[in-house]
């Protein structure tokens, strides 16, 4: 076997290996762009949602102003807060503005350094039961003045698609 041969077999068994997940990010321009994953848990979609509430344990510690995911609570309603809340501190990530049990999580608001980017951005969490296992489709959807969003989708991506990683596998093992 020669080179590439070797490096194409290497490439396929790490694919195989792979979670089943499949993500795109539309064509970014500076002003808009939507990313979405799309993925499937070993669940129920009760489960799936009733995990969706429990944020403070699997988002990332990283992608928070504190440092400790702990600080972040989501209340599931209408006009609820996905907030974080520390000695010395408080941020508002995101308002809730869609709750249907089992089916439907949507909220508003820009994540992370989107924030102070003046954006218009919507996520959500769509939940579908698929026979034994549950459909997660994940998209977030930005919009801003021109400019405004220049050079940030492949960070964006990145950073929802860890968080759908880490979901999946806290439902996973729960």
């Amino acid at each position: 076997m020669n080179f590439h041969t070797v490096t194409r077999f290497a490439a396929c068994a790490l694919l195989a290996l792979a979670p089943q997940a499949h993500a795109i990010t539309t064509m970014p321009t500076s002003s808009s762009y939507t990313v979405t994953h799309n993925t499937e848990v070993a669940a129920t979609p009760a489960a799936v949602f009733a995990a969706l509430g429990e944020i403070d344990k699997w988002w990332s510690s990283d992608h928070t102003y504190s440092g400790k995911a702990q600080n972040l609570k989501i209340e599931m309603r209408g006009g609820g807060c996905f907030c974080e809340t520390w000695e010395g501190g408080s941020v508002e990530h995101a308002r809730v503005v869609a709750v249907l049990r089992d089916r439907l999580l949507r909220l508003e608001g820009g994540l992370g350094p989107l924030q102070d980017r003046a954006v218009t951005a919507i996520l959500s969490f769509t939940i579908t039961p698929a026979g034994d296992r549950t459909k997660l489709l994940v998209v977030y959807r930005i919009r801003a003045a021109e400019g405004a969003l220049e050079n940030t989708a492949e960070g964006v991506d990145r950073v929802i698609g860890e968080q759908v990683k880490r979901l999946t596998t806290f439902i996973e093992r729960k």
